[in-house]
């Protein structure tokens, strides 16, 4: 890898490794619909110049309902149910839960008659990642706040399906275009339940730092880098970004947030990330993890990251 990929890379583990972090600061002072129009509206502003380049907008009308269902379980749905749950759900956790998404992936491509043969070691590593997240949500499920840990599995969820809308039915379709696309239809959705909600007050500064990092360097910045890193060192080398996020949303919530690392935690990143690389290996789909990003095609993936 050249200076310049690894510097790429290195960005993009960081960029799509703190959404966590900061979806937890803003939900300490605005709604999670506040949160979410903010971050897709601004993000989709930042990206329209880029996005009109060329006439790419042109080609994404035949589209339109692939594109609808990929907007609404890559943005409209999981972007407010993870806003939701980190209001009560450290960012720790909430980042290893997300990184069950190519373990999700993988299970559905199998259920919606998938080509790809699931061989012992996928099913194992199948085994191997949901036993962590067993681990690490069954506390939460069992005596905590169950409904957050399901909100963030039903996201990891949603973004597993997002994925294989971009494989089957937009792996034709411009990535920039179609992101811009998506993030300005989610930001509209959400423009009456956000004003509904709008705080009676000006936020904090952490929190408006907070929605402004996420809507502009971890959306819109983080999406003109990682093609930029796809250029430079391919598709495939692009992914392993996938399984070093969960580990910086970890350290992020306990160095910054002072959050806990506890032995389930250590024990259950090895396991979901282990049983990740395992269910997802060659031949399988890989759905990339932070990542609050559509991913080219040639990827197999799709996700904006939290």
């Amino acid at each position: 890898m050249s200076r310049r990929g690894a510097l790429l890379f290195a960005c993009m583990c960081v960029i799509w490794g703190i959404p966590y972090l900061l979806i937890k600061v803003a939900v300490d002072e605005v709604s999670p619909a506040v949160l979410v129009f903010a971050r897709t509206g601004l993000a989709a502003l930042m990206l329209l110049p880029f996005a009109l380049r060329g006439g790419g907008m042109r080609g994404l009308t035949p589209y339109k309902w692939p594109l609808l269902v990929f907007a609404v379980t890559e943005f409209v749905g999981p972007w407010w149910m993870l806003s939701d749950a980190e209001r009560r759900l450290s960012s720790s956790t909430t980042g290893l839960l997300i990184a069950s998404v190519p373990i999700f992936g993988a299970v559905l491509v199998y259920v919606t008659g998938g080509t790809e043969r699931m061989g012992p070691v996928r099913w194992a590593g199948l085994a191997i990642g949901f036993g962590g997240v067993a681990l690490l949500a069954g506390p939460t499920l069992g005596g905590g706040d169950p409904w957050a840990a399901v909100e963030v599995l039903a996201t990891a969820l949603c973004y597993a399906g997002a994925a294989l809308v971009v494989e089957r039915k937009l792996k034709d379709v411009p990535s920039l275009p179609m992101t811009a696309v998506c993030l300005g239809f989610t930001a509209l959705v959400y423009i009456p339940l956000a004003a509904a909600q709008w705080p009676s007050h000006v936020p904090g500064g952490k929190a408006l730092g907070a929605m402004g990092v996420l809507a502009l360097v971890c959306t819109a910045v983080a999406m003109v880098i990682f093609f930029e890193l796809v250029r430079e060192v391919g598709a495939a080398r692009a992914t392993v970004i996938t399984y070093v996020n969960p580990a910086v949303a970890v350290a992020a919530g306990v160095l910054i947030l002072d959050e806990k690392f506890t032995l389930a935690i250590g024990a259950s990143f090895v396991l979901i990330l282990g049983g990740a690389v395992l269910a997802t290996r060659k031949n399988a789909v890989v759905v990339s993890v932070e990542g609050d990003g559509v991913l080219p095609s040639t990827v197999d993936a799709g996700r904006l990251g939290p």
